[in-house]
């Protein structure tokens, strides 16, 4: 991934200047989300619910189908902000450019996979797991990083005593474990609950809980676009803050109502099912500043990993400035 949006960045310098806009536009924010899952579900409700039309922001949402593909998108230009993993801004900060990316709010504080079995393991503690074979999403993704940091802590090492197969596509991992590869997998919701209702797999431990808290998913864009638009990006946070209090103090079956419109053809009890497992889950921010604790931590989970050559700083990644003002 690192070497991708190295590329992206040699690609895009000259374009990206066109990209910012101030606050006197039109109140359109086009936003490029990582993937599309429930796991973002604040982001849904608020513009089912309305609250981006309540304060005059139109988003225009795309879905990068990748962390670098999402941050590719924030750094030519075709995206003013993006949902991903923070991972991607430090890879982009490493890299020495200039108007680099900051994260400006946080979604996400766990990871949101969860690992499904073969078998219902009520008591699943990471025992007893030599010689399985795991499939973990893409390699220096954060699904992957933060599995092989559980197993690693618990004795596990690819190649040694289980076998960690990176070589599944991220939207692939569902269906190929269901025919066949793999002893356990690392799944988002819906898909998860999908797999348990169609009687092909169970989940047995959530990642998340496992792992503790990790910035996991954050809104992230240039420091310029940050500069030029901090009216708008308040307002966008107070959506993103209102309709978190939303989810939190409404039952799992009128959220999924309100979610429906952005899952078309999944059914309402799963969705009501995959809110309930991220309740469970303690998954979203309840005010979208970061902490430098969490942060850090986060770059324990990449170093461990071997995705980190060096430390980025709290500092330069992080802009609490206007997050810090929700929910006050």
């Amino acid at each position: 991934m690192k070497k991708l949006l190295t590329a992206a960045m040699a690609l895009m310098l000259m374009l990206f200047p066109l990209a910012a806009c101030g606050d006197g536009d039109d109140g359109v924010i086009r936003l490029n989300e990582v993937t599309h899952s429930v796991f973002y579900a604040p982001l849904y409700a608020a513009i089912n619910l309305g609250y981006f039309e309540q304060e005059g922001i139109t988003i225009e949402l795309t879905n990068g189908g990748g962390s670098d593909k999402s941050m590719t998108a924030v750094l030519s230009g075709d995206a003013d902000i993006g949902l991903m993993g923070p991972e991607t801004a430090i890879y982009v900060y490493l890299e020495g450019r200039s108007d680099y990316v900051q994260i400006f709010g946080q979604l996400t504080k766990r990871d949101g996979s969860f690992l499904v079995g073969r078998s219902p393991e009520t008591d699943f503690d990471y025992t007893g797991l030599e010689g399985k074979e795991i499939i973990m999403g893409r390699r220096g993704g954060m699904p992957a990083m933060t599995l092989q940091y559980i197993l690693n802590q618990h004795g596990y090492y690819d190649g040694q005593n289980i076998t960690m197969n990176y070589d599944v596509q991220f939207n692939l991992t569902g269906p190929t474990f269901a025919n066949g590869t793999g002893d356990y997998v690392t799944l988002f919701e819906p898909t998860a609950s999908q797999l348990v209702q169609e009687g092909k797999g169970y989940i047995v431990s959530s990642i998340g809980k496992a792992s503790g808290e990790i910035p996991y998913t954050a809104f992230m864009a240039s420091k310029s676009y940050i500069q030029q638009n901090g009216e708008k990006l308040q307002a966008f946070l107070n959506c993103i803050y209102k309709a978190t209090q939303y989810i939190m103090t409404h039952d799992n079956d009128e959220v999924a109502k309100v979610l429906a419109p952005s899952f078309a053809g999944t059914s309402e009890s799963l969705l009501a099912a995959a809110v309930g497992n991220y309740k469970d889950n303690d998954t979203w921010m309840t005010t979208p500043s970061m902490t430098e604790d969490s942060f850090n931590r986060l770059q324990d989970v990449m170093q461990n990993a071997g995705e980190l050559s060096q430390r980025a700083d709290y500092d330069d990644i992080v802009c609490n400035e206007i997050a810090d003002k929700i929910g006050k």
